[in-house]
């Protein structure tokens, strides 16, 4: 089973309440957070540290206190620095059960409404209200599901009554060509990580020539797409390592690395230390 997906396939929660928490930390497998993107929409809270995040085209660097909504289809990646973040995700669907809240959030739903994305840290109604979802979510107390609930409502409704949001407007449309594009070179690189991929492969994947997929890729990545399939085969790695009983130089040759020292090279460079050291951090 792939655990980093670049579209996300999940049941969150239960059939009921479909909305799920996690907390993330240096250990975690997916601490770094690869680019993906998934139908529901989900709430990122730091609570140390800064982690810094790509929204598409957008990139900002998030800090204790400060809180981010994410909705669905946004492609999103994140490089976290001495961080710990919490995250939840959810279908806003299933805030539907009275007939106002469906008329009120059904353009969110339908991507046709996007509520602000970034909130820097502060004392107002809205932090209030995020802190009251994430202890909630957190701690699981008997009746936390209601706590939820009501939680949301409050954070959705002073982010309306604040006018924290946009409507989609034409002037979109050559983003989210941009967007169609990268998703199709980043499941390629899903679906073939393990075999041997050249640049001329990933640029058919958007129809585009080598030289122009290269400053396409970069300018919404910030990485070169090289750079960027060794980044997500370490990652992929490091799933293997912490998960499975898979040796080192099974988990090199399984993320597409031929050669064990090029791998240990490759895993020092993007993690600061060897698999071997990996293996040995605490959890």
């Amino acid at each position: 089973m792939h655990y980093i997906r670049y579209k996300e396939i999940k049941q969150r929660g239960t059939l009921h309440f479909p909305i799920e928490y996690y907390h993330v930390n240096s250990r975690h497998p997916q601490y770094t957070m690869p680019y993906h993107w998934h139908e529901e929409t989900e709430l990122i809270r730091v609570l140390a540290g800064t982690l810094a995040l790509t929204l598409e085209e957008t990139s900002l660097t998030a800090k204790e206190g400060d809180f981010l909504i994410i909705g669905s289809g946004i492609l999103h990646g994140g490089i976290p620095e001495n961080c710990v973040y919490e995250c939840i995700v959810f279908d806003t669907g299933f805030l539907n059960a009275h007939p106002l809240y469906a008329d009120i959030l059904r353009p969110f739903k339908e991507q046709k409404m996007h509520f602000s994305e970034f909130y820097p840290a502060a004392e107002d109604e809205i932090h209030h209200a995020v802190r009251r979802l994430f202890d909630a979510m957190n701690e699981k107390q008997p009746g936390y599901e209601l706590v939820t609930l009501g939680a949301l409502y409050e954070m959705f409704g002073n982010i309306i009554s604040n006018g924290q949001y946009t409507l989609e407007n034409t002037g979109t449309v050559s983003v989210h060509r941009h967007i169609a594009l990268l998703k199709q070179s980043l499941r390629y690189i899903e679906q073939h990580y393990f075999e041997k991929i050249t640049l001329d492969e990933l640029a058919r994947t958007a129809g585009l020539s080598p030289k122009y997929f290269c400053r396409f890729f970069q300018e919404m990545t910030r990485r070169t797409p090289m750079d960027y399939l060794n980044y997500y085969r370490i990652e992929r790695a490091c799933f293997l390592l912490v998960s499975t009983d898979c040796s080192i130089t099974e988990v090199a040759f399984d993320c597409g690395f031929r050669d064990l020292s090029y791998f240990t090279k490759t895993f020092k460079r993007y993690k600061g230390v060897t698999p071997k050291q990996y293996l040995k951090q605490p959890i």
